[in-house]
């Protein structure tokens, strides 16, 4: 009988480590392409995503807005998303987050917002009406920061942002470190390609001006290179 309720205590801890989660599951509908930017430029686009958030650590603080400026590969937009998205724990907001974005409740109230599920779904549908089959590369400044909370919103509904855009993602600090800059943060990096820096009022501060710097310093990037995409 002893032996029994051990059994009866361990064999579901087994099976429930053994599941994979839909997340996972999920990625096996990701369909696979051998098309590749330097052969069929045209097949190709770019999202220039940043994200706002509620601190700096993915998985416990949450993004509380995006933007999204989808642009050919010579940073021309296309069009673009804007999402204010309320999190579900408003109450790990760190203090120095707020103090970049302006983030509170009442202020999110007042402006319009959207949860994290009619986020994705927004989302989804934003990219298949711009972007319909072709491939996009995800852009980001200090990319794996953003493509983190991205991942991290797109697992609570047991997706995967695979749909929306390939395997590799391009940053925009390590394109400039190969041009010889090495200053790291935006404002240097702006100073350094003569570009407008992004607003640092926090009522201003979004996820959409810090994609709309990111299009003006991958263009500027691409110019200093010589060489546009595709070539």
């Amino acid at each position: 009988m002893r032996l029994i309720c051990i059994l009866c205590l361990v064999l579901p801890w087994v099976a429930s480590a053994d599941t994979e989660p839909d997340f996972v599951r999920d990625m096996a509908k990701v369909p696979f392409s051998l098309s590749n930017p330097q052969a069929e430029p045209e097949q190709w686009l770019l999202a220039h995503v940043d994200v706002e958030t509620t601190g700096l650590t993915p998985g416990y603080h949450e993004m509380i807005d995006v933007g999204v400026i989808i642009t050919d590969l010579a940073g021309i937009e296309i069009d673009r998303l804007f999402m204010r998205i309320m999190p579900a724990h408003p109450e790990r907001a760190e203090p120095g987050a707020v103090d970049v974005n302006g983030f509170s409740v009442s202020l999110w109230r007042k402006r319009g917002y959207v949860s994290e599920a009619q986020a994705i779904e927004q989302w989804f549908d934003f990219h298949k009406r711009v972007v319909g089959s072709r491939e996009v590369l995800f852009v980001a400044y200090n990319a794996w920061f953003d493509i983190s909370f991205v991942d991290q919103l797109f697992r609570k509904s047991g997706r995967t942002w695979r749909h929306l855009f390939h395997y590799f993602i391009l940053d925009l600090p390590s394109m400039a470190w190969s041009q010889g800059i090495h200053g790291l943060t935006g404002q240097h990096l702006a100073h350094k390609l003569g570009i407008a820096v992004e607003t640092r009022d926090p009522l201003e501060h979004t996820g959409i001006t810090g994609a709309e710097f990111n299009v003006r310093a991958y263009q500027a990037l691409i110019s200093l290179a010589g060489t546009p995409p595709g070539k």
